[in-house]
């Protein structure tokens, strides 16, 4: 028996590709290309290729008549890393991208003239490493990639192509089902049985087969099209416009063929491209849009990380993407759509309702390694208690194609059932983008009632939402961060993006903050577009393929090149509102009296440094302008064997140059583990099974080696003001250079490292033992800190081998702790032997792909450990190691022009608002997880003060004691106050 049904199904396969798929084009005819003939290869790396397609249907043809091409297309692959194409009518308008599983265009006649733009896109397997040195002009070479197998224009067989796609759908639902259903049976039978009819009498049986209607109880899929496009990956950010082109007109056109199809599509950065770039496809979306073909969903600028951006980023990201869906659409920000990022933070709840949005949605946890999340459908509760109605597809993917085993795998692994009956499904082909296709659009129309299917509905994602909602508003809660268990590289790949774009939220912090103070002070223009170009260039470099570090090395080296731009244009508007000279801004949200380092002798008594910059004390408020000070604190000093003492804390170096003590005067603690050394590097093989940059295997810990010896150890700075200790280290291939600084009246011991970085396949971690007994540790995430475990209790916890954190991780005893805190580096992993708590710093790592030489070359960063320091410490201490004092003119001292009365209260930003009309806002939150209350005062007269959402709309009125404005506030509870003037 089982043979028998073996047999025939092997019959109804062969069917299948050798009768029906090749007749679906009953007659064809080759078009005249130029320059390009049929045959011959094309595409160096890279470039694009045009050519012109012409033709003449034949008088006798009547029917659906399409242009078929073959570019070379790799049927292996989907429409990402390979040739791709655009067509265009002779006037330049574009109609419709090519690509491997898109590959017809219909056209009208007589006469057919096409022209095609072919791009060169090389092979590129990300993850298995094959190919990447495609990813770099320099290094891709000069070959042809590709061949011009095909140019026809074919008549369409209406039997033919509906046939096959009644035999797919039918088949794929076949294998679905066990193995003696009678629905199985049923459907073989009448496959087998069409075998030796015409296709036009096959077609009344697999009619019959499909009239059959599910059971009235069965999983309904609202399937949403989708074209997952990465704003830059295996491509650079100039093919991504292309991409998007392509994409967008395929969907376009569809959606005239099929007129129930609604595309969701996120990302507002590519819209803006393809409003520069092709207006015309433009303004047919805009059309869709008011159709109801086309949804913008994401609220987003681009689909970015939703670990490494700073708290104000993110909120920048749905600021930027919700206005420009408002102004160009009229359609208002519903929901966040992140289907591939590498995991998300736990203040995303908060910021995502703030910026107006009703749920959330992922599909990336469903590559968690180890644990499985236990819902698909639930409320996600950030850090502050907000809720977000979120929903994790149960098909497990976003590139979903509608076949009968990924229905049904969606509807066998729906965590809800009997609780809800309705998932969501993204379809068509993604990550490259390409969009829906045809063949995708008829499988649903057949598969909308199908018995022994679940139900599939073509919907927009509020529709599904919606209707999830309400049957299902009791839905379980998940607390805290969605962790993705595997990318954990991405927190380390890459350093040098990482830190351009950390540099970028400092300086914009800086250029906001004392542009609107120079604006309300001075009457300095406010630079409303500058700000507005720039933010926008930062978040479109914090997509979930560049800030991560897992993009080829064209689009690392342009992010170094936007990052250096960028920065030269906020130091410009920096100098431009604060002016140049000795006086000291202070962009932290604390008073700062400290040492300050600076290029050119101070005006006061200071010290010249080793490397020929000064040293001198400064002072500065909150948010404010302050000066240098004559420094009359208790100097720091080295004594003995490269001991630093300032009277607060003793740093002890040894002739190795690790740290074997650093003790807190104050209680007489020790922060370095007994017997243990501090700042002790450490390398790791780090070669995983796949996914280079992406991923950090566990089994990296198995080998380590550690570098305790020096090439040299010298002090190189003796005080008053800064006591400084040089550490030479030598691999086979690399040079590590690290100064130890402790400056005086300070708790923090500095390192600033400096790397030639030539390793390969290797991880760089720096060790802090601390004498600390800590359950669990604090690190900082956006506008909060979540508390992640140091043991392996369950399995979700020892997933979490590897973890990120902002500017810092704090390490806790009742009274007593130890922050580490860092101004560019995220990632970090975390042990305890019962006695004391280890915590290294991920520093570096060099992975091979897709980016051969990634993180090779020069690395400058700094990091810190800062003992006697409880959490608020902690947070201010990372505050002020990321923002130091920077000088200007004294244009601006006075009053800071906004201040808070509550250290537990933080300003996050402030700016004047976004509509222009002069009003300042101030978005602040609260910083230590408890209940707050706090006075904002203005250094301005206030008229009236409103409680806005993120994008700066009042919600309420706030009421206010002249110019300052009382707030109570819940834990890590986020308030946007805009302040009419």
């Amino acid at each position: 028996m089982h043979d028998d049904r073996k047999a025939a199904e092997d019959r109804v396969a062969r069917f299948l590709a050798e009768r029906v798929r090749p007749a679906v084009y009953s007659e064809r005819i080759a078009m005249d290309v130029s320059p390009l003939h049929i045959g011959d290869s094309w595409g160096i790396p890279w470039s694009t290729t045009r050519f012109s397609a012409v033709g003449r249907i034949p008088a006798g043809w009547t029917g659906r008549v399409e242009a078929v091409f073959d570019l070379g297309f790799d049927l292996t692959r989907g429409p990402g890393g390979q040739a791709e194409a655009l067509v265009l009518d002779v006037d330049g308008n574009p109609l419709q991208g090519l690509h491997p599983y898109h590959r017809s265009v219909p056209v009208t006649g007589p006469g057919v003239r096409l022209v095609v733009e072919a791009a060169a896109n090389p092979p590129i397997v990300a993850s298995a490493g094959r190919g990447t040195h495609y990813g770099s002009v320099e290094t891709a070479g000069s070959e042809h990639l590709y061949v011009l197998r095909q140019a026809d224009l074919a008549l369409r067989d209406e039997d033919a192509w509906h046939l096959m796609l009644d035999v797919e759908v039918l088949s794929s639902l076949m294998h679905t089902l066990p193995l003696e259903s009678a629905r199985r049976h049923q459907i073989l039978r009448g496959l087998d049985g069409c075998i030796d009819l015409s296709f036009a009498e096959a077609r009344s049986v697999t009619s019959n087969l499909l009239s059959s209607r599910a059971h009235e109880s069965e999983h309904t899929l609202v399937a949403v099209g989708h074209a997952h496009i990465d704003s830059a990956w295996l491509w650079p950010i100039r093919e991504t416009i292309r991409k998007c082109t392509r994409t967008f007109s395929n969907v376009l056109a569809l959606a005239e063929e099929y007129p129930e199809l609604v595309f969701a599509c996120s990302s507002a950065q590519q819209y803006a491209w393809i409003k520069e770039h092709q207006p015309a496809v433009y303004e047919r979306i805009r059309q869709a849009v008011k159709a109801g073909n086309w949804v913008p969903v994401g609220g987003m600028w681009v689909e970015a990380d939703a670990n490494l951006p700073g708290g104000e980023s993110l909120a920048r990201q749905l600021v930027h993407g919700a206005r420009f869906f408002l102004d160009e659409f009229g359609v208002g920000p519903d929901g966040v759509w992140l289907p591939d990022s590498f995991g998300y933070t736990a203040a995303y709840p908060q910021l995502a309702r703030l910026a107006g949005a009703e749920w959330f949605l992922t599909q990336k946890l469903s590559w968690n390694e180890t644990n499985r999340l236990p819902h698909h459908t639930f409320w996600w509760e950030g850090i502050d208690g907000t809720r977000i109605f979120t929903h994790f597809p149960p098909v497990d993917t976003y590139n979903c194609e509608l076949t009968g085993a990924e229905l049904a795998h969606a509807a066998t692994t729906y965590a809800e059932k009997g609780l809800g009956t309705t998932s969501l499904v993204p379809f068509g082909f993604g990550d490259g983008g390409g969009g829906p296709t045809r063949e995708m659009l008829e499988k649903a129309r057949r598969l909308r009632d199908l018995e022994g299917s679940p139900k599939v509905r073509l919907g927009s994602p509020a529709e599904f939402f919606r209707a999830a909602r309400a049957e299902y508003p009791d839905a379980p809660v998940w607390r805290g961060e969605l962790y993705l268990e595997t990318h954990r590289g991405t927190y380390t790949s890459q350093a040098r993006t990482k830190r351009g774009n950390r540099r970028s939220e400092t300086l914009l912090r800086h250029a906001e903050l004392w542009a609107a103070s120079a604006a309300v002070r001075l009457g300095t223009p406010y630079p409303y577009d500058e700000l507005d170009a720039l933010w926008k260039r930062v978040l479109l470099h914090q997509f979930h393929d560049i800030l991560p570090g897992s993009s080829i090395a064209w689009v690392h080296r342009e992010a170094e090149q936007a990052y250096t731009g960028i920065h030269s244009g906020l130091h410009e508007l920096i100098s431009i509102s604060a002016g140049d000279g000795e006086s000291l801004l202070n962009a932290a949200p604390v008073e700062r009296r400290e040492v300050v380092i600076v290029t050119e002798p101070p005006p006061v008594a200071g010290q010249r440094l080793s490397d020929g910059r000064h040293a001198a004390f400064g002072r500065a408020p909150a948010l404010g302008v302050g000066g240098f000070l004559q420094f009359n604190a208790h100097p720091v000093r080295a004594t003995g064997t490269f001991v630093l003492d300032n009277g607060l804390i003793s740093v002890h170096i040894d002739p190795a140059g690790l740290v074997r003590s650093v003790r807190d005067h104050a209680t007489g603690r020790e922060a370095i583990a007994p017997g243990a050394a501090g700042n002790l590097l450490q390398l790791h093989p780090d070669d995983p099974v796949k996914w280079s940059a992406w991923n950090l295997d566990v089994t990296y810990r198995r080998n380590r080696r550690d570098l305790d010896d020096a090439v040299s150890v010298e002090l190189v700075d003796d005080g008053p003001l800064l006591a400084a200790v040089r550490v030479e280290r030598r691999t086979e291939r690399s040079v590590i250079v690290q100064h130890l600084r402790l400056a005086a009246g300070s708790r923090l011991l500095e390192v600033e490292t400096d790397i030639d970085w030539q390793e390969r396949d290797t991880v760089l971690k720096a060790a802090w033992p601390l004498d600390v007994l800590a359950p669990e540790i604090t690190a900082e995430i956006q506008y909060g800190h979540v508390k992640r475990p140091t043991h392996e209790n369950t399995s979700w916890d020892a997933a979490r081998f590897e973890a990120w954190a902002h500017r810092f991780v704090h390490v806790g005893e009742h009274g007593w702790g130890v922050a580490l805190v860092t101004d560019s580096t995220y990632g970090y992993d975390v042990s305890s032997d019962g006695r004391s708590t280890t915590v290294r710093l991920s520093l570096l790592r060099a992975p091979h792909s897709p980016d051969p030489l990634a993180d090779q070359g020069r690395h400058r960063f700094r990091y810190g450990l800062r003992p006697a320091a409880d959490l608020g410490d902690a947070i201010m201490a990372g505050y002020t190691f990321s923002l130091p004092l920077r000088t200007a003119s004294d244009r601006l001292r006075g009053k800071p022009l906004v201040s808070v009365d509550n250290p537990a209260v933080i300003v996050e930003a402030v700016k004047l608002a976004d509509d222009r009309s002069g009003a300042v806002i101030v978005r602040l939150y609260e910083s230590r997880g408890g209940r707050a209350r706090a006075l904002v005062s203005a250094d301005f007269a206030v008229t009236t003060a409103f409680e806005a959402d993120l994008l700066e709309r009042p919600l309420r009125p706030m009421a206010s004691r002249g110019s300052a404005v009382p707030l109570s506030l819940r834990p890590f509870q986020i308030v946007t106050l805009r302040l009419e003037r």
